[in-house]
């Protein structure tokens, strides 16, 4: 297959969506399919739109999958379709917390663009639904689960329990770009006045909003916590490996989340998860078994989840075992791909 992708700025951006885009590309690429990366540049709301005027669509693939992200850009280019276009979707913008008149104005433009593809490709239920409650269900779609498998299962049972009883801090891992949406300062507010030790790891990019992220830092630092909560900026390969391998638990408060990779990829280390109750965790988090699903912007109910797992290291374990059990449930990558590549041929033959 000649096969286009639509994003914004480079492919190697940190992020879970580029991740997805990524790792999509290389499988793909690895089973004889020709990709080329039409990119956008990455501005504004405002400026993306103004795209509109100018760009179009290459004539010279068999499918071009488009990242819903770049949906500002392509309501024009989408009315003339030089092949079958295929909408993947990791989260709709108009659900991230803002103002309810902006919402309903990106709510607007996403209906529009949404209604314009042939297809979807959704990272989770809950993307799905939430695309269904705008246009109805009378696309065709297919569910595909993102990358968590890079890392695989590195750690056995034992060696799992035995660093959760560790009589040592509770090591905590943030793992998300350091932005409002993903809650680091829920976090810290949570460990404000924790009655246990404990160290806290943040790994993410410190650069996409320099403003919070300066900020976050300056609390840690008026909460005393300077000693205790350590900023790495963006991490991966065997750095990012040694991170989950030392924490015991993996925290990351977003406001919402379409899917969240970074959650899966600590439970395969055998880290219970704690997310909130807004977006897919709970597709693969179950409340007090495999981690803890919390209300958006509650630090008082994270704070006491924190406390249970430091003071009780048998809970601790009990749940880090489930985690890695969980995680083993979920399908490989490649399985996900084979599922993709039969729905793109099935689109292209269906034209």
């Amino acid at each position: 297959m000649k096969i286009g992708l639509v994003i914004y700025g480079s492919l190697d951006t940190m992020s879970g969506g580029y991740l997805y885009d990524r790792k999509l590309v290389e499988s793909l690429r690895k089973r004889g399919d020709q990709i080329k990366i039409i990119s956008l540049p990455w501005r504004n709301y405002a400026a993306h739109l103004m795209d509109n005027f100018h760009f179009r669509l290459p004539l010279n693939f068999d499918v071009i999958i488009e990242d819903e992200l770049n949906h500002p850009s392509l309501l024009s280019a989408n009315r003339d379709k030089p092949c079958p276009l295929i909408s993947l979707v990791h989260n709709l913008h108009s659900l991230e917390p803002r103002s309810n008149w902006q919402n309903n104005l990106y709510q607007i433009m996403e209906r529009s663009y949404l209604n314009s593809v042939d297809g979807f490709i959704f990272n989770s239920n809950t993307t799905r639904n939430a695309v269904q409650a705008l246009i109805g269900d009378n696309k065709p779609f297919i569910i595909a689960n993102p990358p968590t498998d890079r890392f695989g299962s590195r750690l056995n049972e034992n060696q799992i329990r035995s660093r959760a009883k560790e009589p040592s801090s509770l090591r905590l891992l943030y793992l998300a770009n350091v932005i409002p949406l993903k809650g680091l300062h829920v976090v810290l507010e949570a460990l404000r006045n924790a009655t246990f030790d404990f160290r806290l790891d943040v790994v993410g990019s410190l650069t996409i909003d320099l403003h919070y992220a300066h900020k976050m830092q300056e609390k840690a630092n008026t909460y005393g916590l300077s000693s205790k909560v350590f900023f790495h900026g963006i991490l991966d390969n065997e750095p990012l490996i040694e991170r989950f391998e030392c924490a015991q638990v993996i925290v990351i408060p977003s406001s919402y989340e379409g899917f969240g990779i970074a959650y899966l990829e600590g439970m395969g280390l055998g880290l219970p998860a704690i997310a909130t109750t807004s977006g897919a965790a709970s597709e693969f988090i179950t409340d007090g078994e495999t981690g803890y699903l919390i209300p958006q912007e509650n630090s008082l109910v994270l704070a006491e989840r924190l406390t249970a797992l430091a003071n009780d290291r048998e809970l601790l374990a009990r749940m880090s075992i489930n985690a890695l059990k969980r995680y083993q449930q979920q399908p490989s990558w490649e399985q996900t791909v084979d599922h993709i590549e039969d729905f793109l041929l099935q689109m292209i033959n269906s034209k």
